[in-house]
Parts: structure tokens; sequence; C-alpha cells
């Protein structure tokens, strides 16, 4: 096959906004979760600073770039009132019983297991953007789709539950024991999985109908549950590579609704959240973003060292409480069916 019969197979990828973003979506957020987590286990003693680095720069602003979407105009404030006000004190309520009534374990426990869920569901939701950014490409369907996609996520949990790992983010955990046969089993259905997809994609790139950008995401989802879940041995370093990852994919897809949602100029109902979300204004955006967030979380540590004696328990149930709201709320408001998500990632109706 010549060259120029080669390059005509490839149909040109459909980018969710253009080749220099999407690769830094999908490519550079990967290489930072994953290089990350390569300082860590050669430098042991930098583990702890990266954390800091992390929830810092990204994973306290992560959380604050769901506010975007609830309360920064008027409108988005009046729809979400309940999420904000009615939703947080019920999931506080409910960690702190957890927290007071079993330990600390516990909630760590819970943490664990979420965040592994909450990680491959907005990664679905990227991948359900990307495959409505190509309609007209080949893809599985149906339950050999999502099979296929939640593969190496399984396999990565069960790897951890066979693992026994004692101890997640220095705290104790408890993980349901998997034998041993389980993770063969596992793995061997997905390398079974993988392959009839990579056959699947190589079909559909002889045939012309490819989804490049599609495909390009999938390879980074597989490899980074890979690498963060059965590769690297340490589950906090494992959590690391993916917490990274997850949490730059995440500020920069709200970017991208909110420059859509804006991209006709500044809007005076919404004149601060439009002006920060101009297209060509990522960077004033990204800023911030994350001075509201130095400053709202410099806050909450402030009254809780004013409100409460400062113990394990109580920092964890405020900081967990802030992470199961924002899955909850996540989970509602970031549905790639609405009519609104898909408008403005630039998806149509």
């Amino acid at each position: 096959m010549s060259v120029s019969e080669t390059l005509s197979m490839t149909r040109p990828a459909q980018w969710l906004r253009s080749a220099r973003f999407d690769m830094s979506f999908i490519v550079g957020t990967w290489m930072v979760g994953v290089t990350a987590a390569v300082i860590a286990i050669l430098e042991p003693k930098l583990l702890w600073p990266l954390i800091l680095i992390d929830l810092w720069v990204l994973g306290y602003h992560h959380v604050v770039s769901t506010y975007t979407r609830l309360c920064f105009d008027k409108e988005s404030f009046a729809q979400s009132k309940f999420l904000i006000f009615g939703l947080f004190p019920i999931v506080a309520s409910a960690t702190a019983l957890v927290g007071g009534i079993v330990g600390l374990w516990a909630i760590f426990t819970i943490y664990f297991h979420w965040q592994w869920f909450h990680y491959v569901r907005q990664s679905w939701g990227v991948s359900r953007a990307y495959r409505g950014k190509d309609r007209e490409a080949s893809y599985e369907e149906g339950r050999l789709d999502q099979t296929i996609f939640w593969g190496v996520p399984v396999l990565g949990l069960i790897w951890r539950s066979n693992q026994q790992p004692e101890k997640f983010l220095g705290t104790d955990i408890a993980l349901v024991p998997m034998p041993d046969w389980t993770v063969t089993v596992a793995a061997g259905a997905v390398m079974g999985l993988l392959c009839l997809w990579a056959l699947k994609r190589i079909e559909a790139w002889r045939r012309g109908e490819l989804a490049v950008a599609h495909t390009l995401y999938l390879v980074s989802h597989f490899s980074m549950f890979a690498v963060a879940y059965v590769f690297i041995e340490d589950v906090t370093v494992g959590w690391l590579a993916v917490n990274i990852w997850h949490n730059a994919q995440y500020i920069l897809f709200v970017w991208l609704f909110n420059s859509n949602r804006f991209k006709n100029g500044v809007d005076p109902q919404k004149r601060f959240l439009s002006a920060i979300s101009q297209p060509n204004r990522l960077p004033l955006y990204l800023a911030v973003c994350l001075g509201i967030t130095v400053i709202v979380y410099s806050l909450i540590l402030g009254a809780v060292s004013k409100l409460f004696i400062i113990t394990s328990l109580s920092t964890v149930l405020i900081y967990q409480t802030i992470n199961f709201h924002h899955y909850i709320v996540d989970s509602l408001i970031w549905k790639v069916r609405k009519p609104e998500i898909r408008r403005n990632i630039g998806l149509g109706s």
C-alpha cells in the first residue's frame, strides 16, 4: 500500500476545539499525571509536596470550576440553590455520621471507591463528547462499547483489592479481598477486549471510518487507568497520577463549555463569567479561578482553625464533604445528553 493510499484512509480528526487544545487535553494532561508519579517513585520524599501542589493548583481549582456552572451568574445560581444550600448539609451530615461512628478508615475507603467511579464516569462523558463530534465514524455500540471502556478501570480496581494496601493517603483503608484467580480472569478478559477493540479500529481505519480524536482519547483512558491502578505498585502514587489527569481535564473541559457558551461576546447579564470565558482568554480564566481557589480554601482553613479543634477527623470530614458533594453535583449537571451541554461543547442539538 502506498503512502498516498494510507493517508487517504485517514479521516480528518474532529476535535472538540482544535488540534492544539485537544492534544493538550488528551496527551498533555496524561503526561503531567504520569510525570508526577514517576518523580514520586524515583524520589519518595517528594510525594507529599507533589500532592500539595496537585491539591492547590488543580484539585481545589477543579472543585471551584464546578461553581462556575452553579453560581457565577444569577440565572445559574437561581437554578442551583438546592445543590448549593440544600444538598451540602445533607452530605456533610452523612459524612460526619460515618466518620464519627465508624472512623476515618471508612471515609477513606468510601473515597477510594467513589473517586475511582467518578474518574471513570468523567472519562466516559468525555468519550461521549468525542463521539458526538464525529458522528460519521465507525464505533463499537451498546454493551460491547461500555464493556471495553470499563474493562481496564475494573481490572485496576480488582488488582488494588487483591493487592490489599493497608494505607491510602497515609490513612487506613479496607478493600474487599479479591483472590488471585479474579485478577487472572479479569486480565485475560481485558486483554481480549482491547485486542477486539484494536481490530475493530483497524478495520474502521481501512474503511476510512476511523474516529481519530476518539481513538486517541480512548488510548489515553486505557493507559492512564492501567498506569494508575495496575502498573504503579503504591496506591497513593497511582492515585496522584490519575487525580492530576482528572483534575486538569475537568478544568479544561469546563473552560471549553464556558468558552463556547459565551463565544459571541460578553453577556451583559453574565458579565463576570462571560468576560473571563472569552475564547482567547484561557490564561485569564485559569488565573481568576485559581485566585478564587486560593481565597476560598484559605478561608475554609481559617474557619476550621477557629471553629474546630484541628484534628485529622475534623479536617477529613470537611474536605471529604466537599469532595462527595462535588461528585454528586457533577453527576447531575454534566450529562452530555442534555441539549444545553451538547450545544456548549459544540455538539449541536
